[in-house]
């Protein structure tokens, strides 16, 4: 029997082997450090996607297990602002192909890659592409929590602030982290500040305009805050987690029940 939550790191080398002839899915969080205005850790991002995975992984009994976060990502942007650390986005995209095509190579045949982290999205969507082009039998899948229609249904149905008020350090971020851990949020020192553009097409929320536009994170706001802090709490977190788990759970299920792709090369058909 396993333990629960199984954690990657924690297994020897046969257990890992075992890991695979039960066709375990392995859970990798992405996330990084940046500031997260002046009343969260500047480790937000990992804390939160690495909590939200390792639910996950404690629902999955004998289906999932949990590899160390990727604390490190893509923050060019936020680098006026102490804290802040960033890797090229090159290294950063290669580095979760190479995490990704390792676990493949060593038999697991579905992986799942959670971003914590905004910036990190489109290159870590792009790893599961490679690591897919590398390994073509295998099913590599990349995800941002609460991304899903029933996530966002949450969202929809706890938020106060309107569009805006959830996009860093915000109501959405600061609430799952009280409701993780609230010892190390001071509400004293939260914010609100909306100052990035906002036109027809153009905005910053947990769902994200149509049109993407990145300025310098220094150039729309003081405090390191996008968004509504002050209207956090903890009960919005609990059911912020919950969605969010139950999301992870349900990729996980997905991805067990899809079929492996079958490569065929048809220039000589």
């Amino acid at each position: 029997m396993w333990s629960s939550p199984l954690e990657y790191g924690r297994l020897t080398w046969p257990e890992v082997r075992r890991a695979v002839a039960e066709g375990l899915v392995p859970i990798v969080p992405i996330g990084t450090l940046e500031d997260h205005g002046h009343h969260l850790p500047i480790d937000t991002d990992v804390t939160l996607v690495e909590a939200i995975c390792r639910g996950a992984v404690e629902r999955l009994p004998g289906e999932g297990v949990l590899l160390p976060a990727i604390a490190h990502g893509y923050s060019p942007h936020h680098m006026d602002f102490p804290g802040t650390v960033t890797i090229g986005w090159d290294t950063f995209c290669r580095y979760c192909t190479d995490v990704a095509v390792s676990l493949v190579r060593h038999g697991f045949k579905r992986v799942l890659l959670v971003n914590g982290h905004g910036s990190n999205q489109a290159l870590v969507e792009m790893a599961a592409r490679l690591a897919m082009v590398q390994e073509p039998e295998s099913l590599v899948a990349a995800a941002f929590y609460l991304s899903n229609p029933k996530s966002a249904a949450t969202i929809a149905d706890i938020r106060e602030s309107e569009r805006g008020g959830m996009a860093h350090a915000c109501e959405l971020e600061t609430s799952l982290y009280l409701h993780l851990a609230p010892d190390a949020v001071d509400m004293s020192l939260a914010t609100d500040e909306h100052g990035y553009p906002s036109t027809a097409n153009v905005w910053m929320d947990w769902a994200d305009g149509p049109l993407k536009i990145m300025p310098w994170w220094s150039s729309f706001s003081e405090s390191g805050v996008q968004g509504d802090a002050t209207r956090a709490t903890a009960a919005k977190g609990e059911a912020l987690f919950e969605a969010a788990v139950s999301e992870v759970v349900a990729f996980v299920g997905e991805l067990g029940a899809m079929p492996l792709p079958q490569r065929r090369d048809h220039h000589d058909d």
